[in-house]
Order: C-alpha cells, then structure tokens, then sequence
C-alpha cells in the first residue's frame, strides 16, 4: 500500500507489537491516513476514524450518556475511543480540551466518563496524524500528550520513480480495496507477549539509560526526556528485535530507535528554537558521542 517508505511501515508496526502508540507529523497528501488504514485493514477488529476539528468535543471522542425516556436511565453510548486501532486524523486541529480527551486512554488503556471507568479492549493502540503547526488552524501538541506516543515519524515525498508508479497503481481503483486482514486481535496480543519476553543486557539497557539521561544535561534543551521515553525506547527495541527474527536486543536496534523514540519528548530552549536547531538533530549528536557497548 506504501511504497518507498519501508522504515515508516516498520516504525508503526514497531509501535503496534510494542503496544504503544505512533504520531505521524508531515504535509498532507504524502499517505499517513492511508498507511493508518492500511493496518486497520490488514488487523480483524475495531477499527475507528475521527477527523479532528476545532469544534470537536470530548463526548464526540469518549462517547456520552443519553437518557432512555422508557427505561428512566441513562445508557452510555461509546464513543470511537472504544477500537482496536484508532485513527486520530489531523489531531492538532482539535481543541487542547478535545486532545486531552485522549490521555487517559493512551496511558492507561481505559477511559472514565461520568464518573464511571470503562476498559478498552486489547489491543489498542492510536494513530494519529498531523500537520506542521505552521499550518493555519493547528493547535501544538502539549508536551504531556507527546509524551504519551510511543514514537513519532513522518513519511516525506516519494522519489519521482515511485511516484509514477502510485499514480498507475490508483489509475482505476485504491489498492486499499483489495486488502485483506492477516492478523486479529489475538494475533497482535499474543505477538506482543513474545516483544515482551525479549531479552536484553544490562550493558545495552545502560547504553538505552545514558542517551535519555544526555538530553537533560544538553545546553540546548532545556527539559529532556523523562523516564517514560526510557521504558518506550526499551519496548521499541525489543519489538524491533522480534520483528527481526531476533530474542534479544542490540545496541544497533538502540540506534535505529533513538531519534523517533527520543526527539518529540525534548523541549528545545528558545535561543536553540529560533537558531533552527532540531531535537532531531540533537538526538544524533547524543548519539555520536555516547559510546556503544561491545
């Protein structure tokens, strides 16, 4: 469904049996809801779509009791939170308020609404989408939410060659029509099991360690990456390694791993943000200068 873009297909599939969750940031039109559906499609379970919009409420995410005139009761009416996989389709158009909607759900895999807590099946992981926020009418991910993905990648502009071939492969029909699903729920939850049980050295757990601990003391951050974005680079790894035909991580997962699990968890200070500084670009100088371990 993707083609030329094997590195962002492996990212979400990295994310997916880490059990974790995956932001795409890049201009419309290069293929991140297609890459979106693309696994729902190949996955037999829930699957739901929200388009974020500025007017887009909690309830319209989470779902909302509504009174039942001849039972005398309210019933709750689930919202399309309640999936297996969740597109959030250019989520920084919605209203902090409505992102915020999703933090539970994201950290914890349930949701409490009126008072009530609702678990959410497994497995359950959010793809969200997103444009530059130097597009009109987005609204910045706070850094609470970010912290909540996993990882986050972009797609960026096919080559002319593969361009070419996707405009013939959409001459006539959308290849997502014949795509058929390959795994179910069980499938992915069982696959996550065995990303779990991957094991990995301590010295490789350190080396994990000493690149999370390099971006707080970084002059040009000025908040590094928090504990969680340890534990994700650590559940990252070890799926990459199963995906890999492997039972155990290596330093080069760490490195494959570092950038898209590391960067959006950094908040540059302002004198880095107005030289052009990216947290990218700060995550492979950390990681030019953090040694390997043999």
């Amino acid at each position: 469904m993707i083609l030329g873009k094997p590195e962002a297909v492996e990212h979400l599939l990295i994310a997916l049996l880490a059990g974790g969750h995956i932001l795409m940031e890049d201009v419309p039109g290069v293929g991140k809801t297609t890459l979106a559906r693309a696994l729902s499609l190949s996955l037999r379970g829930g699957f739901s779509r929200i388009q974020f919009t500025p007017d887009l409420l909690p309830a319209d995410v989470l779902g909302v009791s509504i009174y039942n005139a001849q039972s005398q009761s309210f019933e709750f009416k689930k919202g399309p939170i309640f999936a297996n996989v969740l597109l959030a389709d250019e989520i920084n158009r919605a209203s902090p308020r409505t992102q915020s909607a999703l933090l539970q759900a994201m950290s914890e895999s349930r949701a409490t609404i009126d008072g009530t807590t609702y678990e959410l099946g497994a497995p359950f992981t959010v793809i969200a989408t997103q444009n530059p926020v130097e597009f009109h009418g987005t609204y910045p991910l706070p850094e609470a939410q970010l912290d909540r993905f996993l990882l986050q990648t972009s797609l960026g502009y096919p080559t002319p060659e593969v361009e070419v071939q996707v405009l013939f492969e959409q001459s006539k029909t959308h290849p997502l029509e014949s795509l058929e699903p390959v795994l179910d729920g069980e499938d992915v939850v069982m696959l996550q099991n065995q990303a779990a049980e991957v094991k990995v050295e301590e010295s490789v757990a350190r080396y994990m360690v000493s690149l999370v601990e390099a971006t707080r003391r970084h002059p040009a951050v000025s908040v590094g990456a928090s504990p969680r974005g340890s534990l994700a680079l650590f559940r990252a790894c070890r799926a990459r390694a199963l995906m890999q035909g492997r039972d155990f991580v290596l330093p080069d997962d760490v490195k494959a791993l570092a950038r898209v699990t590391l960067s959006h968890r950094l908040v540059l200070d302002v004198k880095a943000r107005y030289s052009g500084i990216q947290s990218q670009d700060i995550v492979q100088e950390i990681l030019s200068q953090t040694s390997v371990p043999s």
